[in-house]
């Protein structure tokens, strides 16, 4: 089956499987590696993708729920408006083994998005499904809540 979809900012089409996962459309098929796969069973959050400026698991997300949607990965928010907060996620450690990197930054800037000045609970919330074994998470909420290093 074709579908044809958005892909940061540029149009895509896929001949594929219905149920092919859009986890592996993105990094198999258009070349975009930023985007993580952690458990591939929706547990972890280094998939995260935004559809239609939503997060969501593109491990769990099938090519056919793709057709006439945006989808903006990890490499299109950098290359966006994100540049500010992604030095901050840097700048306060928010980074270190990487693997959940690309889902937290993705899951964070669509909080950013709707709420440019998030409290900590909000930032904690918005996160709960992304997991992270590396920063203790202390980095990544001064980043997402622009917190200055204490």
């Amino acid at each position: 089956m074709k579908v044809s979809f958005s892909v940061n900012s540029g149009a895509a089409e896929v001949d594929g499987h219905a149920m092919e996962r859009l986890l592996d459309v993105l990094r198999e098929r258009l070349g975009l590696t930023g985007t993580k796969e952690g458990c591939g069973e929706g547990e972890c959050g280094a998939c995260t993708v935004l559809m239609d400026g939503e997060p969501v698991l593109s491990c769990l997300v099938p090519l056919l729920q793709c057709e006439g949607r945006r989808i903006e990965t990890v490499e299109g928010i950098a290359e966006g408006p994100a540049r500010e907060f992604l030095e901050r996620f840097v700048a306060t450690g928010g980074v270190q083994c990487g693997a959940c990197t690309p889902g937290i930054v993705v899951t964070a800037w669509a909080l950013l998005e709707r709420n440019p000045a998030p409290s900590r609970e909000e930032a904690r919330e918005a996160l709960a499904g992304n997991l992270c074994r590396c920063t203790g998470y202390e980095g990544i909420l001064r980043a997402i809540c622009a917190e200055p290093e204490s």
